[in-house]
């Protein structure tokens, strides 16, 4: 069973590679991720943040059905974004015990693959969750948490909040 890596392990700062879309052994190991995603009761997982250097994602954003039916993403790519960048405070599994406040676009349009080698798109609607959620995990598959993605004032702030938070005993999905 994989675990959380946290901040600032190496393995979340990797450009991550493709995977083979159909790839039998995508379904284990995004099964795995879903379990430890919910388990620590994030709204999505990005291979990095279990130490693997792939491509692939596991979001689950409904809050009427959360934990039946996690959405696999292989190899997502964001093909459009629209919008007037709209900033909120954000949590991360790898940034345990702290929110960090980021500018996201209100909608993106992801291009990816499902389990099966299908390909697919998939509007995160604006200002959803969806949209900030997979914003959120396709930038750790490019090597970026929320860290990376603060202005520099914010980004100095979070790394101090996550010392404390670490200090206080927070375990990956708590958050401030």
């Amino acid at each position: 069973m994989y675990k959380i890596v946290e901040w600032p392990d190496d393995a979340l700062k990797v450009v991550c590679k493709d995977c083979k879309p159909g790839d039998k052994s995508l379904k284990r190991i995004a099964k795995q991720m879903a379990t430890l995603m919910y388990k620590t009761n994030g709204v999505g997982i990005a291979a990095p943040q279990v130490g693997l250097d792939m491509r692939l994602i596991v979001v689950d954003c409904e809050d009427e059905y959360y934990g039946e039916d996690p959405l696999v993403l292989v190899n997502p790519v964001i093909v459009e974004r629209r919008g007037e960048l709209i900033e909120s405070p954000e949590g991360c599994l790898s940034l345990p015990g702290i929110t960090v406040s980021v500018q996201r676009s209100p909608y993106v349009r992801v291009r990816y693959y499902d389990l099966d080698g299908e390909l697919w798109e998939l509007e995160g609607e604006e200002g959803t969750l969806l949209a900030v959620c997979l914003q959120h995990e396709i930038d750790h598959l490019d090597g970026k948490t929320l860290i990376e993605s603060a202005d520099p004032d914010r980004r100095l702030q979070a790394v101090a909040d996550l010392a404390n938070a670490r200090a206080r005993g927070a375990k990956p999905g708590e958050v401030d």
